[in-house]
């Protein structure tokens, strides 16, 4: 299973039918394994492709894919927003913006889950001013709405005194 996961992640970088065609077939072997499908789900979200984030949003609607089921949501949503700095930081704040929605809708079932992918969030300062501004916009927007207080906590020590 290493080795096979090991390789899948080598493909899931590339592009093509060769790609698409081996993570259909790992999924069609390992569908009915929930610890295997969500190593599918991980790899797919950590690939630093440009089309990183519409992966990772055509993978929310997947059959076997729950915002109530926390490891799926670690597999996909923490794999990409802590595992794949080059799609969540994407230049047009795209990352930043997916990862803000999805934690607010995780926020008003599983606050914990939340407040944790969350975090992804506080490097922001590190980033060149165009992203900075992006993902500082993304917190102030999740900052001005309803939140639970785990999340909240996170979010306002992220931004800090701005």
């Amino acid at each position: 299973m290493t080795d096979a996961v090991a390789a899948l992640s080598i493909l899931s970088h590339l592009t093509g039918e060769a790609r698409d065609g081996v993570l259909a077939g790992f999924y069609a072997r390992w569908q009915d394994e929930p610890l295997v499908l969500d190593k599918w789900f991980a790899v797919q979200a950590r690939a630093t492709r440009p089309d990183s984030v519409e992966t990772v949003r055509a993978l929310l609607s997947h059959p076997k894919f729950s915002l109530k089921n926390p490891n799926r949501v670690r597999a996909l949503i923490g794999s990409f927003a802590h595992g794949n700095p080059t799609g969540f930081n994407r230049a047009d704040g795209a990352g930043y913006e997916l990862l803000a929605a999805v934690a607010l809708d995780i926020d008003r079932f599983n606050p914990h889950m939340a407040a944790r992918l969350l975090g992804a969030f506080e490097s922001w300062r590190t980033l060149g001013r165009r992203r900075q501004a992006l993902a500082k916009t993304a917190l102030q927007q999740l900052a001005s709405t309803p939140l639970s207080t785990d999340s909240y906590e996170i979010v306002s020590k992220t931004l800090g005194n701005d």
